[in-house]
C-alpha cells in the first residue's frame, strides 16, 4: 500500500494542518484549502500527555472525513497510539503516522496500521535519528521528519534535520523503498525548494497556509518557489 495513490510521486505535495485553522468553520475551512490547491490533509491529534497540547480526537477525525474531498493523514502525537488506531482508521483516516519515542518497537505497529488498511506512517522528533537497517523501514508508508519539536504551531524550523531528510532519502533510494517523505514543522514557501531537494514529497504547513489571508495566494507561492513544482 503507497501514498502514491493519492499523491503526485516526482512532485511536493502540499499538506495544510486543520490545526492551523478556525476549527469553528472547520468545514469551510477545509473547503477553502482544498478550492485552494491543496494535495491532502494533515491532522494533528495531541492527547495533552505525549505533547503537552491538546487537539482532538476521532470524532473530529470523523467529522473532517465527511467534509473533506482529499485525503487525510492523521498524525497522532499521542502515549499508546496502538491502542486507538481501530477508532482513527474507522473515522475516515487515509493514513496513521505514530511517534517512535512513544513506542518501545514501532514494528508491529506498522504492520497493524497496514492491516488495517491505511497508510503506516512513522514520525521522528528532530533530536532521534533515523531507524537502523531492518524491517521497519520495509513497513513504512510514510516517514515523517519533524523539524520543530512537536506540540505547537508556528515554531521556527530547524534547518539541522535536512541532513536527515536527505539520509532518508538515500537510503529509500538505495533499498528500493517505495515510502513517502514528509517534513512538519516550521514549514513556509521560503523553505520549500531546500527541503524539495533534500527529498521531501510532502510539505506539511499550518501558520503558512492556515494564517494566510488568502490560501490560494499561500498555495500559489509554495509552488512557485518550487518552479511550479
Amino acid at each position: 500500500m503507497s501514498w502514491w495513490s493519492f499523491l503526485e510521486r516526482g512532485s511536493a505535495n502540499l499538506a495544510p494542518s486543520i490545526l492551523g485553522g478556525d476549527l469553528s468553520r472547520l468545514a469551510e475551512e477545509l473547503r477553502d484549502v482544498e478550492a485552494a490547491g491543496a494535495d491532502l490533509h494533515h491532522l494533528d491529534v495531541m492527547d495533552g500527555h505525549f505533547v503537552p497540547n491538546l487537539s482532538f480526537g476521532p470524532e473530529v477525525c470523523a467529522a473532517i472525513a465527511k467534509a473533506a474531498t482529499l485525503p487525510l493523514d492523521c498524525h497522532l502525537m499521542i502515549e499508546n497510539p496502538d491502542a486507538v488506531l481501530e477508532e482513527y482508521r474507522e473515522a475516515g483516516c487515509h493514513g496513521l503516522t505514530v511517534h517512535r519515542e512513544a513506542l518501545a518497537d514501532p514494528l508491529p505497529v506498522l504492520k497493524r496500521i497496514r492491516s488495517l488498511g491505511a497508510r503506516a506512517g512513522l514520525a521522528l522528533n528532530p533530536a532521534t535519528p533515523l531507524p537502523p537497517p531492518g524491517p521497519i523501514w520495509e513497513q513504512l508508508d510514510l516517514l515523517l521528519i519533524m523539524s520543530v519539536q512537536p506540540g505547537y504551531c508556528g515554531q521556527d524550523f530547524q534547518p539541522a534535520v535536512l541532513p536527515k531528510l536527505a539520509a532518508a532519502k538515500s537510503l529509500r533510494e538505495e533499498g528500493g523503498l517505495d515510502f513517502a517523505l514528509s517534513v512538519d514543522g516550521g514549514v513556509t514557501g521560503a523553505r520549500a525548494p531546500e527541503l524539495r531537494r533534500a527529498g521531501a514529497d510532502i510539505l506539511v504547513a499550518a501558520s503558512a497556509i492556515f494564517g494566510a489571508g488568502d490560501r490560494k495566494a499561500a498555495v500559489s507561492s509554495f509552488r512557485q518557489a518550487l518552479g511550479g513544482d
